[in-house]
């Protein structure tokens, strides 16, 4: 599998087995993504980020992907093309002569 249609295929097809679409409604996808991204960050909780079980983030990064996708098909969004626009609206916010090597909000670059 190598691009992001082929992963919402195959998790579209595991949901579509097991008769959860019932429950994968926009709202509870975006809570469930919000969810294990919380579950994610737990990892890193009261450590140094080299400490975090590295196969725990695979599973749990594994599952904040699998649901923004899962919620990306409901809206029909094209994946590629919302993340490039995405990055080409942060590079016009943070242009690399003012962001490069700062981690300060764009409102506050100089």
């Amino acid at each position: 599998m190598s691009n992001w249609k082929e992963l919402q295929e195959a998790l579209i097809k595991f949901r579509n087995e097991r008769d959860w679409e019932q429950f994968h409604n926009p709202k509870d996808l975006a809570l469930a993504l919000s969810i294990e991204a919380a579950e994610l960050n737990e990892l890193f909780l009261w450590k140094k980020a080299e400490d975090a079980d590295q196969e725990k983030i695979k599973e749990e990064l594994a599952d904040v992907l699998a649901y923004a996708i899962l919620l990306a098909e409901k809206y029909d969004l094209d994946i590629n093309e919302i993340v490039l626009n995405k990055i080409k609206s942060n590079g016009e916010k943070y242009p690399v002569e003012k962001a490069r090597g700062t981690a300060k909000k764009y409102d506050e670059l100089k």
